[in-house]
């Protein structure tokens, strides 16, 4: 099947940011200072090869605080926990590191500081999500889900005077683009996010599939089945026009995909690591890629500090 693919564009940014970066680096630090195992509560990034990497060296996943023995270390997610969780992580006694991304605790802050104002909320984002299911339990009550513009016509707030709206942070731009205009259109009082939720590196992502879409006959997009951002990556292409893919990892890319299409753009979700991508691209030039270009796009630079007490001794 050699010579099916000529060329490989590859979008800029794409992989990792700086929320997953942190999450990892803290399960890592914490592996080293406190040894394994290190316990963290859900997949601390949505990505199959990060999550089994970590646990080659010793951190356990689990969904419940009961599945965790009294005095372990405990490490939250960067989807970020609801105030039950917290609660009850702190009340076992449990040495805690939180990996919620800080865009996504940029969302739970606001949320605290408006409910006590006496506001109710409409959420944008996917039910079961566990950064939704976060961002709901910061509040007993008073925050409701809307998944889509048929589910804000059906949205019942027990009040309309002061109505905030939030989002996932991972969603597609224009998807919640749409539905927060069909939230405004119904709830015209509604108060929006100062600066949007949805995070700089889903929106760059986004953005750079738009400008390579039409670059290229398929595009392949790197990302774990549970990763939001890289789902809304496929599906941002193929609404564009673009037959795309997504695949965990080298061994799911079918020959058979890439017939008639020869240029491949190739893009990764924010919790893909580049070894993935690049074990795409060895695969690629197998079936026959000669030319590995980088699109131009924007350079990110954002760094996040990590938790106190995770320096690791000189």
């Amino acid at each position: 099947m050699s010579g099916v693919v000529s060329d490989i564009v590859l979008a800029e940014p794409r992989g990792f940011c700086a929320g997953v970066d942190r999450a990892i680096e803290i399960v890592e630090r914490a592996l080293a200072k406190f040894g394994a195992p290190i316990y963290v509560r859900h997949e601390i990034v949505h990505n199959t090869y990060v999550v089994n990497d970590l646990k080659s060296r010793g951190a356990i996943f689990i969904e419940e605080l009961d599945e965790v023995p009294p005095g372990a270390t405990l490490v939250f997610s960067a989807h970020g926990v609801s105030q039950a969780v917290q609660r009850e992580a702190e009340r076992r006694g449990f040495r805690i590191f939180d990996a919620t991304c800080p865009l996504v605790t940029k969302v739970h802050v606001e949320v605290a500081k408006l409910h006590k104002e006496g506001f109710e909320f409409i959420m944008i984002g996917h039910k079961g999500h566990p950064e939704v299911e976060g961002t709901m339990g910061q509040l007993d009550n008073g925050i409701h889900l809307v998944e889509d513009v048929a589910d804000v016509a059906r949205v019942q707030p027990g009040q309309t005077e002061r109505l905030a709206v939030v989002t996932q942070t991972t969603l597609s731009v224009d998807d919640a683009a749409e539905i927060a205009a069909a939230v405004k259109a119904r709830f015209p009082n509604v108060r929006e996010p100062k600066q949007q939720d949805i995070c700089y590196a889903t929106q760059n992502r986004q953005d750079a599939v738009k400008v390579l879409s039409p670059q290229v006959d398929i595009l392949i997009v790197v990302g774990s089945p549970t990763s939001s951002n890289s789902n809304r990556l496929r599906e941002l292409a193929k609404k564009l026009g673009t037959e795309s893919y997504m695949v965990d990892s080298a061994d799911e890319l079918r020959p058979e995909w890439f017939e008639g299409r020869p240029r491949v753009g190739l893009t990764a979700g924010a919790s893909a690591p580049d070894v993935l991508v690049q074990q795409v691209i060895d695969r690629l030039r197998a079936l026959g890629a000669q030319a590995v270009r980088k699109m131009d796009g924007i350079q990110e630079t954002v760094k996040f500090p990590l938790p106190k007490g995770l320096k690791l001794e000189a």
